[in-house]
């Protein structure tokens, strides 16, 4: 029984340490000068291969010319895309002027 408790705390152990949350990031012009955030959610069906309402990045900023575009994966979207089984996969844009 103590083996069994051991070998499962360490594939525990192993998903945790092999589960990762993706991050893309992109400057645009010279980067963020206010530090201004705007987050939208891009909702996405079976495992992300079909894209359901994606947000554009460009009408998040706005008239700005120097801002960053996040784009993540978040522990929240990974909880979320493993309670669907992967049949929704959201991700969380972020716009920051």
């Amino acid at each position: 029984m103590k083996k069994f408790l051991t070998s499962i705390a360490v594939v525990f152990a192993l998903s945790l340490m092999m589960s990762s949350c993706y991050t893309y990031t992109y400057t645009v012009g010279s980067g963020p000068k206010t530090g201004m955030e705007i987050k939208q959610m891009n909702h996405y069906l079976i495992y992300g291969l079909a894209p359901v309402g994606v947000s554009d990045p460009n009408v998040m900023a706005g008239d700005a010319k120097d801002y960053s575009i996040t784009i993540k994966h978040t522990f929240i979207d990974g909880l979320i895309n493993a309670i669907t089984f992967g049949i929704y996969s959201p991700t969380t844009t972020i716009v920051t002027k």
